[in-house]
């Protein structure tokens, strides 16, 4: 059989015995082990994911609490609140509510 150098080279290089032990253990390690790269990579997705949704719901609470404040501090704001709503009305009072589509 004749090979060129570099094939040679190669072929010696991966005849040893402790290369074989590393690329076996790279091999556990990026696919069969707990923690291997498939499950790091999807570990990641749902840690951006989760960043996203408390940035969404700290925001979220910004607002309910600003909203808060404001209901709390002016009856007027409280009773248009109650009717958009609740639909709240006065008695003898028609409400009617629209709807933008």
């Amino acid at each position: 059989m004749n090979l060129n150098p570099k094939m040679k080279w190669l072929l010696t290089r991966l005849n040893n015995k402790y290369v074989i032990a590393g690329l076996i253990f790279l091999l556990w390690i990026l696919f069969f082990d707990q923690n291997n790269l498939l499950n790091r990579l999807s570990d990641y997705r749902n840690l951006r994911q989760m960043k996203a949704q408390k940035e969404y719901y700290a925001k979220k609470i910004a607002t309910d609490i600003e909203r808060t404040k404001e209901l709390e501090t002016d009856d007027d704001n409280l009773e248009k609140f109650a009717r958009e709503q609740y639909l709240m009305k006065k008695p003898n009072e028609d409400v009617f509510v629209i709807v933008e589509k």
